[in-house]
């Protein structure tokens, strides 16, 4: 054998043996690898577990990570939607209608339903919400012994059938009622958010209302005792709006036809106290004195 003969075969081997040793290194390399992935897992998977224990058992901080996963998936879910029709039609909510204000006119009395016409068309609503209050005002009203027009009249005077109006002083609502003076009437509807809820606010205002009429013995002063200037010399023509609107409403109910732009003036004839509020079971308390504080009348008033 020649000496490049031997020199080939010794390169042979050297390359082999680094072969093998490269195979072996790489074999041990992998499996230690494999050996730390796999006690890494392990250990992970240990501290989950261990950290999922721990949330179950603690009830308030379950319900802390549950709402912030769940807002978490919301916020994507949003993302994901935004700007697409989908996003808009999951806005959709069939049960929505019940909480509407609406009525349907040709369901109401023909007196109701021309009312409630006139209305619409004098103060510029539509007809469904008012219809819902026109009917409301004749059942309240038969309740309360109180004429529906006058409930109606009041509404339109105050805030022009507007259910979320608000005067400067805080009178809110249809009937711009002093919501938290009177905050114990709204009680039984929920709280004092039921204020700017048509219905709720126009029973409220009806329950005030006659109280003011009763304490000062006609409709005309229970007016100015509503409205607040009981002890006031002038009450800057609330009445006699009031009044002369409730005429209008009256003849509209008899049939009569009376224009939309009919102007507000007070009729020539007072109007006394109905029968029904004149029993013994009527609140007899005297009207406020004019030397109590202005702030003082108002909540007793309004």
């Amino acid at each position: 054998m020649t000496a490049l003969q031997k020199l080939i075969s010794q390169l042979d081997t050297g390359r082999q043996t680094a072969a093998r040793s490269s195979t072996v290194f790489l074999r041990d390399v992998g499996h230690g690898l494999l050996e730390v992935s796999h006690n890494t897992l392990a250990l992970v998977g240990l501290l989950l577990v261990s950290v999922l224990v721990f949330v179950s058992s603690q009830r308030d901080l379950r319900h802390t990570v549950e709402q912030r996963t769940l807002s978490w998936l919301q916020d994507r879910h949003q993302a994901r939607t935004v700007g697409t029709p989908e996003a808009l039609a999951e806005l959709g909510e069939p049960d929505a209608i019940a909480r509407a204000t609406a009525y349907d006119p040709k369901d109401l009395t023909r007196q109701q339903a021309a009312v409630a016409i006139w209305l619409s068309r004098r103060y510029r609503v539509a007809p469904e919400p008012v219809s819902r209050l026109v009917k409301e005002a004749w059942t309240v009203g038969a309740r309360a012994g109180l004429d529906p027009t006058l409930i109606l009249a009041i509404m339109a005077i105050e805030s022009s059938f507007n259910p979320f109006a608000q005067s400067p002083v805080g009178a809110q609502g249809l009937m711009q009622v002093m919501t938290q003076i009177h905050d114990d009437k709204y009680e039984p509807f929920g709280g004092n958010h039921a204020a700017f809820d048509p219905v709720t606010n126009l029973r409220v205002g009806v329950q005030v209302l006659k109280e003011c009429i009763a304490r000062a013995g006609s409709i005309e002063a229970g007016l100015r005792y509503y409205v607040g200037a009981a002890n006031l010399t002038d009450d800057g023509g609330y009445a006699g709006k009031v009044l002369a609107e409730q005429e209008h409403l009256r003849q509209i109910a008899a049939g009569k036809v009376i224009s939309v732009t009919a102007p507000l003036i007070a009729p020539a004839t007072p109007v006394t106290l109905p029968a029904t509020l004149t029993g013994p079971d009527v609140d007899t308390q005297p009207v406020p004195t004019a030397d109590k504080p202005a702030t003082e009348q108002v909540a007793l008033l309004r």
